[in-house]
């Protein structure tokens, strides 16, 4: 059996990830209405304290986020997202000034903020679509990018949506964006892209996703996946929120074979493990 191939993604002029065949984004969620941990986080010193126990946990990136994007959630001002990333940024590279920082935001003010203070990443679940100065901010500062499939808006994504064949839909949806994102000027090789698990999507779906990840290779990009503990769990197995683990890892090795390298999860430990059987038995 070949081996899996190792991937690099690059996160501005002089910094790449990899390479290597996996990549573990831990996720930091400094909002009171995380869909996961209900605000455990929230506040300076619990998100710096969540944030320094994942990079030494081996976290390879710390997805931190201000504004919950879950289903039906509410949007708060860049103001405000800005009040609740801009200190734990601030606070997280003064004790760990090599942690690579990626800041789940889809608004052109909060990610010029952040990238001039030290984040690598943009993680957007727009695709500059909700704030379309966002574009010229990753032209502008050349970041690594995530480039996610979301139906619609947080606050309506899970409104009846509908498909003429969801993969094929996706396909046609990141061959758009990802053009129109390089003809504007960032880079090709600083873009990975997110199918959006749960955002607008049903649990079949989601699952007919998964099944077909491998077809997603033909865009060359590599692919960032967000299954950590997700609802479609619950739907599938009639698990509470924290119950999900196990199925979270059983979903990983998978995806991880189909070719998913960029695993964005809440037990970085775990996943390490995981990810390390899956390389160990593929060779």
């Amino acid at each position: 059996m070949a081996s899996l191939p190792k991937r690099t993604w690059r996160l501005g002029s002089n910094l790449r990830l990899g390479p290597a065949p996996f990549f573990i984004v831990g996720v930091v969620n400094n909002t009171p209405d995380s869909f996961y941990d209900g605000g455990k986080a929230y506040g300076t010193e619990k998100a710096v304290s969540r944030a320094i126990d994942l990079i030494e946990q081996s976290a390879d990136v710390v997805d931190l986020g201000g504004e919950s994007t879950r289903p039906y959630s509410e949007r708060v001002s860049s103001t405000e997202e800005l009040q609740r990333i801009m200190p734990v940024l601030r606070h997280v590279l003064s004790e760990q000034p090599q942690a690579i920082i990626s800041v789940d935001t889809y608004k052109a003010e909060v990610a010029a903020q952040v990238l001039q203070n030290g984040a690598r990443i943009i993680n957007d679940v727009s695709a500059c679509r909700f704030d379309p100065g966002l574009r010229d901010v990753l032209v502008q500062f050349q970041p690594g990018y995530v480039l996610m499939h979301s139906l619609s808006r947080p606050e309506d994504m899970q409104s009846n949506p509908r498909y003429d064949d969801v993969t094929d839909d996706l396909l046609r949806f990141f061959q758009e964006h990802l053009n129109a994102l390089v003809k504007a000027g960032l880079a090709e090789e600083n873009i990975v892209l997110d199918p959006g698990i749960g955002f607008g999507k049903t649990l079949e779906h989601n699952l007919t996703i998964l099944r077909n990840l491998g077809q997603f290779q033909q865009l060359n990009r590599p692919l960032f996946l967000g299954l950590s503990n997700k609802s479609m769990w619950g739907k599938l197995l009639g698990l509470d929120t924290g119950q999900r683990q196990n199925a979270t890892q059983a979903a990983t090795a998978l995806a991880a074979r189909k070719g998913a390298c960029i695993h964005r999860v809440h037990e970085v430990d775990l996943t390490r493990q995981t990810l390390r059987v899956v390389e160990a038995l593929e060779g």
